[in-house]
């Protein structure tokens, strides 16, 4: 009987050790946190360290998890649990990469991008300015950090372009953007005129409190119908944030500038009107902001003048017409049309150098030798009246040996240029020459064809011209000082490739035979060895394309650091204020400092130069997007046919191929390899068919078919064509 007692009391002794109630495990939950901040544990891990085995304790452990989260002593983060001074907050920019998951980029520091995944983004969307938490204890996608969005600072996005799917009460916008994947809902009060498949501006009205639900907005413009062109385009436009037409206010004013030029005005100028002064274009523009003079002086140089519209003598600092062309910054150079700057009065008439006209310039002026040493150089404002306007095509017949006018100006153009190109290159300039395909479209605007964008002498003969007058004038500046030291001034600037991209790119590389030296000394000459031997190739445009993304990206900044893609030690952009705000700001400080002006404030000018590079990433996105439009709109005929390919990428989800003939790209997906299921293993750049051990990689030759196109997301679906094995 003692025996069955003592038994007894040590099962009560056992079941009383494990009766805490809720309240009584926090302090423990804390503890346990708390003494390993930098892990994060599941339920059940956390129970197992309680002892909590039966039902009822778990379920204990359980709630008061969740009453510490709500209570906000501890955080969670999907299954896992954590000290809450584990926890680092981080404010950053979403980038909405796949329907799957997103990435934050921290705004200072050296922060790496943190992975979100789409339903820890709780209602944040593409664009959106976010306060997140970091969970060191959780790894993402490629090992990088992971956490979860907790506040939403700013949004990005107050109007969604988008099409419209209509039911009988309401109607949802669904986005064009590939990067916004929540569609919006419109109440049937609110859809105005609006039918079903129209292209229409919606402008958000309401978002969601809670998670798993829809924008509310209302239809504030329709654009037109899906599929029209003038439609996409402005569409296009919007979804990147960027005006499409000007206000009346602003052509109103701009058609009361005076076209005759004051005779007061001509007085202060250097007179080139006598010279042989010449402009050279592609066949269909209509601006053109650059010319070339030449003369021969008694002592048998050459006098070479560059001449650049004078866009800031019409746009005077501060006014209204230099407010709207800051705020655009750049013009956009869409498939099937160029949207401006500047309104067309001044983009296409009074600063237009047309020919057989007296126009204003701001000029900068070489004398060379026969070898292209450049003796001396003058900067200024001055007065040209171009006696030919000629297309690249025009030259270029010139060059290879036709007669005509002004042949011999330009072959010696030419020669200059050949012998400046060579000295570039020789001091570390690099060359890649991309393979660009341009559309032949109909009166609609729908493509009818394919044009290869060839680049000739013509081409670079220009190119060097305007190079020498970017740079001379950015070196003028750097050298010109006062007193108070170096004046401030707007250098466009490109820094040496980040070494592990390209290491990367090295790797790659080295899947078509290319061994590349990545060693910064000598590095231009590798590439340049690369860009020669791969010129014609099929892999030419992936290659190129993955050498430049490896490189960092150019902008403008005071900083006068130097510009590694052309390797040049200070560059600035000097040669095209028509359709780039910087350059109208390079005037108006090379003028101000040749006048004896004061050196203006830095940080206002650096604000200028962030804002510019910002927008002229926007413009190149939109830029992207027509073409990619309107190459998934030439493949929407194609659908079942067959095309050779290369392999230019792949993820989790599948396979990239870019089209040999049309330079078009879609992915293969995963889901659509029938015969064996691939594993990714991208540090070895391929894919790996875990039945039959095939290896797919980078850069791989293959023939796709097909299969679909999504005209609204800009994607096209490929499978691997049958090759009969």
């Amino acid at each position: 009987m003692n025996k069955r007692k003592k038994q007894s009391n040590k099962g009560t002794s056992e079941s009383n050790q494990n009766k805490f109630s809720a309240s009584q495990y926090a302090n423990q939950i804390m503890h346990l946190l708390d003494l390993h901040p930098g892990r994060a544990y599941t339920l059940k891990q956390v129970q197992q360290h309680l002892y909590a085995r039966n039902k009822r304790d778990k379920n204990n452990v359980e709630a008061t998890l969740h009453q510490l989260v709500q209570q906000g002593k501890i955080e969670q983060f999907r299954k896992h649990f954590q000290s809450k001074s584990a926890s680092v907050n981080m404010t950053g920019r979403v980038d909405h990469v796949s329907p799957h998951f997103a990435f934050v980029i921290p705004q200072e520091g050296d922060e790496n991008d943190v992975m979100i995944r789409t339903p820890d983004l709780n209602g944040a969307i593409d664009g959106d300015i976010v306060k997140i938490s970091i969970f060191p204890g959780a790894k993402g996608r490629d090992g990088r950090k992971a956490g979860e969005v907790k506040e939403i600072i700013e949004r990005k996005h107050t109007e969604i372009v988008g099409s419209l799917e209509l039911s009988e009460m309401y109607g949802f916008v669904i986005p064009n953007s590939r990067k916004i994947y929540e569609d919006i809902f419109i109440p049937g009060n609110k859809l105005v005129d609006a039918k079903e498949n129209d292209l229409v501006i919606a402008e958000i009205t309401r978002w969601p409190e809670k998670v798993n639900k829809n924008p509310e907005g209302r239809i504030k413009k329709i654009l037109g119908k899906v599929g029209e062109n003038d439609a996409e385009m402005h569409a296009i436009m919007l979804e990147f944030g960027l005006p499409y037409e000007f206000s009346k206010e602003i052509l109103t004013i701009a058609e009361q500038i005076p076209e005759n030029i004051p005779e007061s005005e001509i007085k202060k100028r250097r007179d080139f009107r006598p010279v042989t002064t010449f402009t050279i274009d592609p066949a269909d523009a209509k601006d053109f902001d650059d010319a070339l003079s030449i003369r021969t002086l008694d002592n048998g140089n050459f006098e070479i003048g560059v001449h650049i519209a004078d866009v800031t003598y019409y746009l005077k600092e501060g006014s209204i017409l230099d407010k709207e062309a800051y705020k655009r910054a750049t013009s956009v150079y869409l498939v099937d049309r160029t949207v401006p700057m500047l309104p067309e009065k001044l983009s296409n008439n009074l600063c237009s150098l047309k020919p057989n006209v007296d126009r204003l310039c701001y000029s900068a002026v070489f004398e060379m030798d026969k070898n292209a040493k450049v003796y001396n150089k003058w900067f200024g404002r001055a007065i040209i009246h171009s006696d030919r306007r000629f297309s690249y095509e025009e030259a270029q017949e010139l060059i290879e040996g036709k007669k005509g006018d002004y042949s011999e100006d330009i072959n010696t153009l030419n020669d200059l240029a050949l012998k400046l190109r060579k000295k570039r290159f020789d001091e570390g300039s690099i060359s890649f020459e991309s393979t660009e395909i341009k559309f032949d479209l109909d009166e609609n605007g729908k493509p009818i064809g394919l044009i290869p964008k060839v680049r000739k002498e013509a081409h670079k003969m220009i190119e060097d011209f305007m190079l020498l007058a970017n740079k001379s004038v950015a070196e003028y500046i750097y050298n010109f000082k006062d007193t108070k030291g170096q004046y401030t001034f707007v250098y466009r600037t490109h820094d040496y490739p980040d070494h592990e991209k390209l290491m990367n790119f090295a790797a790659f590389a080295k899947n078509f035979g290319h061994n590349i030296n990545i060693e910064e000394q000598g590095l231009s000459k590798t590439l340049n060895k690369l860009s020669q031997e791969v010129e014609g190739k099929p892999e030419q445009n992936i290659l190129q394309s993955l050498a430049i993304r490896a490189m960092a990206k150019a902008v403008y900044t005071t900083a006068p650091n130097g510009h590694f893609g052309l390797g040049f030690q200070h560059y600035t952009h000097f040669t095209s204020p028509i359709r780039r705000y910087p350059d109208a700001l390079v005037h108006r400080l090379l003028d101000n400092y040749l006048n004896n002006g004061k050196n203006p404030n830095r940080a206002e000018l650096e604000k200028k130069c962030e804002h510019s590079s910002s927008m002229e990433k926007l413009a190149s996105d939109a830029e992207r997007a027509s073409t990619k439009y309107k190459q998934i709109e030439w493949m929407q005929e194609m659908v079942g046919e067959e095309f050779d390919g290369i392999i230019s990428g792949m993820n989790d989800f599948g396979i990239y191929v870019e089209l040999v003939e049309t330079k078009c790209e879609g992915m293969i997906r995963m889901r659509d390899i029938e015969s064996d299921y691939f594993e990714l293993q991208p540090e070895k750049f391929r894919i790996v068919g875990q039945k039959s051990g095939k290896i797919i990689k980078f850069g791989d030759k293959i023939r796709v078919k097909v299969k679909s196109t999504d005209i609204n997301r800009r994607t096209m679906d490929l499978v691997i064509a049958d090759d009969g094995n």
